[in-house]
């Protein structure tokens, strides 16, 4: 989509465009004047006031005061948005991030210095996460037990993912026990698919039952309590949220208030997060205005992408900030922090 495939003039396009881009950059309202002067053609302000005042009539412009200039509507936003391109991504940028990522030890700490990342180059608030699959391949388990009937369970996946869960058993296991059961898996196992260990134990407990009652059963306990259901484990992390309270966007404190606090819920961001991203990997997605996925965050943008990872995994990584955010930037920035994710992992 780009502003060429309105049923506007190319004039009043490129007056679209200039209007859009002087408000992100000043955060106030155009006047004709102003576009004037940026315009390489010459034309008279009082031309550029007709054109602003048709592209108000058709929902693009908006007038906060009488006598002052016009300011982009989330439609104008999201029609420049789509036009853009991501600014070139270079390659010395994309080094620099991957040697950051090269100090990271596993996915966790990759996703939270995305996050960083994200919002230090951006000046918007950078999301990272990463979304466990059944098809990621079991490297251990490693089953300990605690007080009071208690066991933890470690699940450590191929791509050095660390699952824990802490679960409470009717009965009593002993340590011999829960070492058997840990070996068997480890031995068996290690290198299968998740959902491919789940299924052939089920086959197991039922074809081989008189062989592997007792440590099957056992098992099979374990995995009622979640040791290989860990789909909602998902790592989140989410950094910049302050810089919404700079942002200038017209919230009273108590509804700035309210979209903080709906920052700190996980639940929410990853809902977000998949409403927007369902391109294919690697390609940006963008929504302009989140109201109909988020009535709070309905003067904010997202961008982002989601990366495949070896083993299964989904990392996701986006940048929330105002309509009035510098999207060139932002894209790009997306970009090349996905790009080095993608190719720390290869």
């Amino acid at each position: 989509m780009n502003f060429d495939d309105t049923v506007m003039t190319p004039r009043n396009a490129e007056i679209l465009r200039e209007i859009v881009h002087a408000y992100i950059q000043t955060g106030l309202p155009v006047a004709s004047r102003t576009v004037s002067r940026r315009r390489r053609e010459p034309l008279s302000p009082a031309s550029i006031r007709n054109v602003m005042a048709d592209l108000a009539d058709q929902g693009y412009l908006s007038q906060p005061h009488t006598s002052a200039g016009r300011v982009p509507t989330a439609k104008a936003f999201r029609l420049y948005a789509c036009a853009l391109s991501a600014e070139h991504v270079a390659r010395a940028q994309v080094e620099y991030l991957l040697k950051l990522f090269s100090e990271s030890a596993s996915v966790e700490e990759r996703i939270e210095r995305s996050s960083h990342l994200l919002s230090e180059l951006t000046k918007n608030v950078g999301i990272a996460a990463a979304a466990p699959a059944l098809s990621q391949t079991l490297d251990q388990v490693e089953l300990l037990p605690l007080a009071d009937r208690r066991v933890l369970m470690v699940l450590v996946t191929q791509d050095r993912m660390v699952h824990n869960r802490v679960v409470a058993l009717d009965e009593a296991v002993t340590h011999d026990e829960l070492t058997s059961i840990r070996n068997y898996v480890n031995r068996e196992f290690s290198g299968w698919t998740i959902d491919a260990i789940r299924a052939e134990l089920e086959r197991r407990l039922e074809e081989e039952r008189a062989a592997y009652d007792a440590l099957l059963t056992r098992l099979m306990l374990f995995c009622r309590k979640g040791l290989f259901d860990y789909e909602a484990d998902q790592e989140l992390h989410l950094e910049g949220a302050f810089t919404l309270l700079a942002a200038d966007l017209d919230l009273t404190r108590e509804r700035m208030r309210d979209l903080l606090r709906a920052l700190e819920e996980k639940k929410r961001i990853l809902k977000l997060l998949d409403s927007v991203l369902e391109q294919p990997a690697g390609q940006l997605g963008l929504q302009v205005g989140l109201g109909d996925t988020d009535p709070l965050m309905k003067d904010l943008s997202l961008v982002g992408l989601w990366v495949q990872l070896p083993g299964g995994l989904a990392a996701k990584i986006a940048v929330l900030g105002p309509m009035r955010m510098n999207y060139p930037r932002v894209m790009s920035a997306v970009r090349s922090v996905g790009q080095a994710f993608s190719e720390t992992e290869a």
